[in-house]
């Protein structure tokens, strides 16, 4: 059962975060935009999950949760002092990482799903070797395509 603080942050951050960071990339990588977008995006999660958790999460000791961390936070101080586009980079790639052991479960679950289903019968995503394309360990160790 969730909490009122939890219920809310549901509500609130993620909506505002997602919000405020298409903003910003609508208004041309605006800086203050994709900041404060950043904030509520780490504020919501930390509501959600927990303090602890969300630390939890960014700072796992395995190489791929690391690689994913280090880019996502430099991604936010690029944003801030750098170059917006860069550092918007520098998150996707960090996002990536972090929640690369999801993927799979997010692929196998759009594959249920009614319209949607159709596009996994294209052979890129369908039934061809590059099938392996959404596993994590396939980005990993750099091969694209599996022979």
């Amino acid at each position: 059962m969730l909490t009122d603080v939890q219920s809310t942050s549901i509500e609130v951050f993620p909506g505002f975060g997602l919000f405020f960071l298409m903003l910003g990339v609508l208004l041309f990588f605006d800086h203050g935009l994709l900041a404060i977008g950043n904030i509520l995006f780490i504020a919501g999660l930390a509501c959600i999950v927990g303090l602890a958790n969300a630390f939890a999460f960014f700072f796992q000791p395995t190489p791929h949760k690391i690689k994913g961390s280090v880019c996502f936070f430099s991604g936010i101080l690029m944003i801030l002092w750098v170059s917006s586009i860069v550092g918007m980079l520098l998150e996707t790639v960090g996002l990536y990482f972090l929640f690369s052991g999801f993927l799979p479960v997010i692929i196998g679950f759009m594959r249920r799903l009614p319209g949607i289903n159709l596009l996994f019968s294209v052979p890129v995503f369908g039934k061809s070797p590059a099938n392996n394309l959404f596993t994590r360990d396939t980005f990993i160790n750099g091969s694209f395509w599996i022979d």
